[in-house]
C-alpha cells in the first residue's frame, strides 16, 4: 500500500511539472509549437517514465516495475490513438496550430483531474466487488471488436450535443474544442481505466501510468502529425491488447468468486510477464506491418 507522502510528493511533482508546461503553452500560445521542441518534451516525458518505472521496482516491489511498464505501454499506446481524433476535432473546429497547443493542455489537466476520480471509483469497486471485472472484461472485449472491424477512424468523431449547443450559444471556437478535447478523453478513459485494472489492481500504479501516457499527448499531436495516418493497424493492436486484458479480466473475475475449473479443464492463470509479451508484440508487429505498407502510404497522399 503506498503511504500518504508518496501520493503528495508524486502529486506535487506532477502539478509543478504541468504548471511548467502550462506557462510556457500560454507565454507562446501565438507560436506554433516547432518538431524539435515537441520531439525534446516527447523525449523528456518518456525518459521520464522509464526511470520512474525502473526505480519504482527499488522502493515498492519488483512487480511494481513490471505492472507499471505494462500500464504505461497499454495507456500510451490508447493515448496515441486518441491524437487521431484530436487531429479530427481541431481540423474540424478550425483551430490553428498555434491555438491548438493550450486547447490541448488544458483538456489534458481537466483529464487528469476527471481520470483521478475515475481511478478511486475504480479502485473502491473492484475492492468490494470483484466481479466487476466480469463487466469490465466484456466492455474490453466489445470495444477491441469495434476497433478490429473499424475501417475508417476519420468517422470516429461526431459533434455531441453539449458541444452543438455551446456553439449555437455563441461559444468561441477554443472554448468549444476545449469542451471537445476534455469530454473525448474522458470516452476514452472508459476503455483504458479499465484495461489497466486488468494489468494491476494498485491505484498509484494506475494513476502515475496514467499521468505519464496523458502528459505527452500534447507534443505527440505537433510531433507525429500526418504521420499517425501512416499507423493504419494501430488500432488492430490496440483490439487484440484489450481483447486479451478483457478475457485476462473474466478469468480473474472467475478465479476470484472461486470458479477454478470449467468441467475437467483447468482455468489458467496469466502472468504478468505474459501480458507484458503481448502488448509489446501487438504493438511492435501492427507498427511494423503499418510502415511497411506502401499502398496504405500512397492512399493518403491522395
Amino acid at each position: 500500500m503506498t503511504s500518504g507522502s508518496v501520493w503528495i510528493i508524486t502529486i506535487g511533482v506532477l502539478v509543478g511539472v504541468l504548471l511548467l508546461d502550462l506557462l510556457l503553452a500560454i507565454k507562446r500560445r501565438d507560436q506554433e509549437t516547432s518538431t524539435k521542441e515537441a520531439g525534446l518534451w516527447t523525449i523528456f516525458y518518456v525518459s521520464a517514465a522509464i526511470v520512474f518505472g525502473w526505480t519504482l521496482g527499488g522502493w515498492e516491489n519488483p512487480q511494481a516495475r513490471s505492472e507499471f511498464f505494462a500500464g504505461w505501454l497499454t495507456e500510451y499506446s490508447l493515448s496515441i490513438d486518441n491524437v487521431f481524433v484530436f487531429i479530427i476535432i481541431l481540423a474540424r473546429l478550425k483551430i490553428s496550430k498555434e491555438k491548438a497547443q493550450l486547447v490541448l493542455l488544458i483538456g489534458i489537466i481537466l483529464a487528469l483531474i476527471l481520470r483521478g476520480a475515475f481511478i478511486a471509483a475504480g479502485a473502491a469497486l473492484i475492492h468490494r466487488f470483484v466481479a466487476i471485472f466480469f463487466l469490465f472484461g466484456a466492455f474490453l472485449l466489445y470495444t477491441a471488436w469495434h476497433l478490429a472491424k473499424d475501417e475508417d477512424e476519420t468517422n470516429d468523431w461526431q459533434e455531441s450535443r453539449m458541444i452543438k449547443s455551446l456553439a449555437a450559444r455563441g461559444a468561441t471556437p477554443f472554448t468549444v474544442a476545449l469542451v471537445a478535447v476534455g469530454t473525448t478523453d474522458l470516452l476514452f478513459a472508459l476503455d483504458s481505466i479499465p484495461a489497466i485494472f486488468g494489468l494491476t489492481k494498485d491505484p498509484y500504479i494506475v494513476f502515475t501510468a496514467n499521468a505519464f501516457a496523458l502528459m505527452g499527448l500534447r507534443q505527440l499531436y505537433f510531433l507525429l502529425g500526418d504521420f499517425l495516418n501512416r499507423l493504419v493497424y494501430l488500432s488492430k493492436g490496440l483490439a487484440i491488447i484489450l481483447g486479451f486484458i478483457g478475457v485476462k479480466l473474466i478469468i480473474e473475475a472467475l478465479h476470484g468468486i472461486g470458479i477454478h475449473d470449467i468441467g475437467p479443464l483447468k482455468i489458467p492463470e496469466i502472468s504478468l510477464t505474459v501480458s507484458l509479451g503481448v502488448i509489446i508484440a501487438s504493438l511492435a508487429v501492427t507498427s511494423l506491418i503499418s510502415l511497411t505498407r506502401p499502398v496504405k502510404k500512397s492512399k493518403v497522399e491522395e
